[in-house]
């Protein structure tokens, strides 16, 4: 919900609804072509692209989490479908708003560019509130990764790919091994940032954005193959409770992409 109306604040303060900062005239989307599409070069894309993907890290969750759904064949297309929409409003559209509202050279890593809205357009306590959504968010995309990575080495054990010992469970159900290894990980990645910023955490945030790439090529190229060997046994699409929309073109575009990506 604040995301939402971060949103519709800077809607009304790019078409001049809402004043913002010292600024006499609607901003309107001059920022966004001001100096160019590509300032800094087409080249500075794929130079943070590698970060662009750690972000948006977390979407192919929802194929770890079908061992686990009641009802997959209806709760992971509706996953899916609700994940895409949330995509385009939560990501995409508030990133468009602050590059609208903030020239590129004022952005920057000292604060917040949500603060940094919400101050200009004169709410500064709900810079604070919005902090705290993010920070929010954060431990939602750490617990995710936290049930991930537990759930990843309880299959792989339970697959005899590693030591059976991380598939022992509780009383509960719970791979307590799995998760005391994952945790430790990610309190080691945490201290990193701490300590080592810009060496160890920035090594560490590269390694993930390469790891998501690949695990997204790997999904698309695991579609295209599963496709055909369905319709090599003899069966039709029709049959798939779920079928990949616009397939090939999907699969292959996602592939193609993500290699480009690297």
């Amino acid at each position: 919900m604040a995301i939402v109306i971060f949103i519709l604040l800077g809607l009304g303060a790019i078409v001049g609804l809402i004043h913002f900062g010292h600024q006499a005239h609607a901003p309107w989307f001059h920022n966004l072509y001001a100096h160019g599409l590509f300032p800094n070069g087409f080249k500075a894309v794929f130079t943070t692209m590698l970060t662009v993907n750690f972000a948006f890290s977390g979407t192919e969750l929802i194929g770890v989490t079908a061992g686990e759904t009641k009802d997959p064949e209806k709760n992971i297309p509706k996953a899916i479908h609700t994940t895409l929409l949330r995509l385009v409003i939560f990501f995409i559209g508030s990133i468009t708003v602050m590059a609208a509202l903030i020239p590129y050279k004022q952005a920057g890593v000292s604060q917040s560019p949500f603060v940094l809205v919400f101050n200009q357009i004169g709410l500064p306590f709900a810079g604070d509130l919005m902090n705290f959504v993010v920070l929010t968010a954060i431990l939602s995309a750490a617990n995710s990764g936290l049930y991930a990575s537990t759930r990843m080495l309880w299959s792989l054990a339970h697959e005899k790919m590693i030591s059976p010992r991380f598939a022992h469970t509780t009383s509960r159900g719970v791979p307590m091994l799995a998760l005391c290894v994952s945790m430790i990980g990610g309190i080691l990645a945490l201290v990193s940032s701490v300590v080592a910023a810009s060496t160890v955490y920035l090594v560490l945030v590269s390694i993930s954005g390469l790891a998501v790439v690949i695990v997204w090529m790997a999904i698309a190229l695991s579609e295209i193959n599963f496709r055909q060997a369905f319709r090599r046994a003899g069966h039709q699409d029709s049959e798939l409770k779920f079928k990949t929309p616009w397939y090939p073109v999907i699969p292959w575009a996602a592939f193609i992409l993500s290699l480009l990506s690297c």
